[in-house]
Parts: C-alpha cells; structure tokens; sequence
C-alpha cells in the first residue's frame, strides 16, 4: 500500500510541516508556503512585521469588507521607499522559505500557490523537495499531474491584492509582485499540457460553485475552468487542492473524479491522506 500526506496553505506553519510526513511515503505540497498576513491574527506576518500591526489590521479589516480598491490605495500609502520595501519582502520571504523547506519532510513533491514567490524556489528545492508545475511524477505507479498558481482573476472583486502582480491601469501599484499568476489562457495551456493523470493537484479548484465558495468572505475564490474541463475530459482518480479556507463543501465528486479541498494546513496542521 503506497500512503501519500498532501497538504496545502501552509502559510508558515513550520513545527506542524515538520511532522507532516510522520506514517507517509512521500509529501505533496500544494502551494502557498508564505504568511504574508494573517487575516485571523493581523499581527502575524511579513506584512505585519514590516509595516506594523497597525498597519496589517487595517489590510485585514479593509479585506474582510471586501474593499479591494482601498486596499491597494492604502499598500501605495504606505510605500513611501517602494524598491526598499519590496526587498524586504522578498528577503522575508526567502527567510521563510529556508525555514520551511529545511524542516519540510522528504520525499516532497511541490508546487507553488497565489501567495508564493517561485521564482525563489530553486534556491532551496533539491533531489529530495521537488518543484513541479505543467508536469507530471509517478509516485506509487500513479500519475500526478501537477499546475502551479492562478489563473488571473477577471474581475477584481476575485482576486487577493497581496497576490495581485498587475498594475491596473491608473491605479496604484502593488506592494509586491509575486508572480504566481497567469492568464486563463496560459494557465489552461499548463493543465492541457498535463494529459490523463491519476491524481490532479493544483492549488486552486476547479470553477464550482460549491468549491470555490468561502463562507467566511463569504464570496467565491478564484478557480479554473480549465481544471473543471480536465476533470470532465479525463475522468482523474482525484483531484486535489487548497486555497479557499474555509470552503462550502470539502468535497465533492464529478463522475468518477474525487474533488478534494486537502485543507488550510496553517489552521489544522493535518495533512490530507490518500492510500492506495
């Protein structure tokens, strides 16, 4: 029997990633590693810890009203040094980064999520802690297929500023670009590219209502359609992911496909078990 651990929204939970593996044969981890704010605890967080509490409960506030205009007005407020303040950021992150993946257990297969930098990944992932995204792994003799970040939002009542790396025409910019999305196309180009797998892991769901859905923002995440299309398309033996919190349903099945929300790992500390 081969026991596969997933998890997803890790968002600096080292001590709980540490033990994660405990019982496994592999980890797969599904994106989103960084806390860059802690909606329940605004005092938590890069943001936090370099612009203040104050300063991240005033991010926390403005998202939990869903008003996502002020929350890039107030990122540009803030920046008074925009280029020192997106080095710290990105140095923060890289902090973070080293401490998880050196507690991270192996073997680990990984992809990355909105609120992930990749392009700081291949100084810290190896042989053991793998980086995959538009591929596909065989682990146990099943194929895992694996797309890596977000399809950009259409509207921006659906997207999450801190992991918004456009610029809208006229407006603000934001405080850091992570570049962790693309557009429906190209992101729809990334599950195509995958074929028929056993397992499709990515961090954000496919486009149901039903997954999408948070009751706690009470508004539907970003989702895919191109993973939906997929699931109807290739029949996966499941379908994994993470990226709403606090979903409507965990679950669900679409044929013979298992649609699975692994979980908001920083909130749980459990991993997800898939045996076979």
């Amino acid at each position: 029997m081969t026991r596969i651990h997933v998890v997803s929204d890790v968002h600096g939970r080292a001590e709980a990633l540490a033990e994660a593996g405990d019982g496994a044969d592999a980890l797969v981890v599904l994106g989103d590693l960084l806390l860059y704010l802690d909606y329940a605890d605004p005092t938590q967080g890069i943001l936090a810890d370099l612009l203040g509490a104050e300063a991240g409960a005033e991010f926390a506030e403005l998202r939990k009203e869903h008003r996502f205009g002020d929350l890039r007005s107030v990122g540009a407020r803030l920046m008074s040094d925009p280029e020192a303040l997106t080095a710290a950021i990105t140095e923060a992150a890289r902090a973070q980064y080293a401490e998880l993946f050196d507690v991270m257990p192996t073997p680990a297969y990984c992809t990355y999520g909105n609120v992930d930098m990749p392009r700081l990944w291949p100084e810290f992932v190896d042989d053991k802690r793998r980086m995959f995204d538009a591929e596909v792994v065989e682990i146990g003799g099943w194929r895992f297929g694996f797309v890596g970040g977000w399809p950009r939002p259409k509207s921006k009542q659906h997207g999450a500023p801190a992991a918004q790396p456009r610029r809208t025409q006229g407006g603000p910019r934001p405080i850091v670009q992570f570049g962790a999305d693309f557009s429906p196309e190209e992101f729809a180009a990334k599950v195509a590219a995958l074929g028929p797998v056993d397992v499709l892991c990515s961090h954000v769901p496919p486009a149901v209502p039903e997954l999408r859905w948070d009751t706690v923002t009470r508004r539907p995440e970003v989702a895919s359609e191109a993973l939906l299309d997929a699931i109807h398309e290739h029949q996966p033996r499941y379908a994994l992911f993470g990226h709403v919190h606090q979903p409507l349903q965990h679950r669900m099945r679409i044929g013979r496909t298992e649609c699975v929300n692994v979980g908001h790992f920083r909130a749980t500390g459990t991993p997800f078990v898939l045996e076979w």
